[in-house]
């Protein structure tokens, strides 16, 4: 049984603007070290599988972006989506071409843009995955133990305990549950039972295909349709043609809340989405104000702040409480209880026709 892990890197990150923009948005930064988020995303799989088993779905936009960050990723492994169509047709177009390549195959499916401190438990972990993933009707989940009550994450619900892999527990899946108001999401955390949703999937190819059918059926023909004409049509003509005929919908409402079969192993690997700005406090050291600096700052009187330069000098009095990110062409300066709804300056932006800052 080979191993394949799909990597969905075509979103914006906008919570993430200035800095993530169209043309080189967040999973192409250098959020955390000195290597992008994707690039990080790439060795981390590379523990377990080949690079000729690792692909990449993203937009035409980020193609070259990804083999100038990823030279040794085959090209053939990069599957371009004409439009943005949400995580279920996503996977579904991964599906049918890793399909074609391995005939068996045991997909592990992941978002490009996350941060995880403990790889090497990450990998111990995923081969438990694996191993629940293993017969024909099993889907299998990764859930963040939380640390605090997030509002901004969805939360998977476990009921009895299925089996320990690996010294590792796997439970049931009760239920999958939309981002809480703080007082649920506290609650959540109390009940022990509650995890963060953190996007990662682990299934057999044909299994995940099945579910497609009888789910998803709409997705299931525009999925056979590609299929059955990559073997004499140009494959990029095919997939511009009919991807755009899919559904804008999420693996999560369009699969993963209608099947009995779903287990969740719990995680704690030092993971993180970096979802807003507010990620910084939580991945990097604080000073002895509770700040996140970076770049050429002087600040005195300033605390909990998360300040970054573009290279200019940015001098604060006074303040708490604040993001402040200097670019090159915009400074964003918002309050952290805001940093979740930082899209809308770009949707105010769209409708000010200023897309020369998006």
């Amino acid at each position: 049984m080979t191993i394949t892990c799909v990597l969905m890197a075509g979103g914006k990150g906008e919570r993430f603007w200035p800095k993530s923009r169209t043309n080189l948005p967040k999973q192409f930064l250098n959020i955390s070290g000195n290597k992008s988020m994707i690039q990080q995303s790439i060795e981390r799989l590379e523990r377990l599988v080949d690079i000729s088993q690792v692909f990449v779905v993203t937009n035409g936009l980020y193609a070259e972006l990804i083999k100038a960050q990823v030279p040794h990723l085959p090209h053939d492994n990069i599957i371009i989506e004409p439009v943005g169509r949400n995580t279920a047709p996503c996977i579904g177009l991964a599906s049918i071409i890793i399909e074609e390549r391995f005939l068996e195959s045991t997909m592990i499916v992941l978002p490009s843009d996350h941060i995880i401190e403990n790889e090497e438990g990450f990998i111990k972990i995923l081969k438990a995955g694996i191993e629940v993933a293993q017969d024909d009707k099993s889907l299998v989940t990764l859930g963040i133990k939380p640390s605090y009550p997030e509002t901004g994450y969805g939360y998977i619900e476990s009921t009895e305990k299925k089996a320990l892999i690996n010294g590792l527990e796997v439970y049931k899946v009760n239920k999958f549950v939309e981002k809480p108001d703080f007082e649920t999401a506290q609650g959540y955390l109390e009940s022990g039972n509650f995890y963060w949703n953190s996007g990662i999937f682990i299934w057999r190819t044909k299994v995940i295909r099945n579910y497609f059918r009888v789910l998803m059926p709409d997705v299931h023909d525009i999925l056979e349709t590609m299929r059955s004409a990559f073997k004499f049509t140009n494959r990029t003509e095919i997939i511009e043609s009919e991807f755009v005929k899919m559904p804008d919908q999420s693996i999560d409402y369009g699969i993963m809340e209608k099947v009995n079969d779903i287990f969740v192993i719990p995680c704690v690997f030092g993971w993180d989405d970096v979802g807003s700005w507010t990620a910084l406090e939580r991945i990097n050291d604080l000073d002895e104000n509770g700040n996140v600096i970076k770049g050429n700052i002087l600040n005195l009187d300033t605390k909990r702040c998360i300040i970054e330069s573009n290279g200019k000098l940015i001098a604060t009095l006074g303040i708490e409480d604040l993001i402040v990110v200097d670019t090159e062409d915009v400074t964003l300066i918002c309050t952290k209880d805001k940093a979740q709804e930082v899209k809308m300056l770009l949707k105010e932006l769209r409708m000010q026709k200023l897309e020369q800052y998006l």
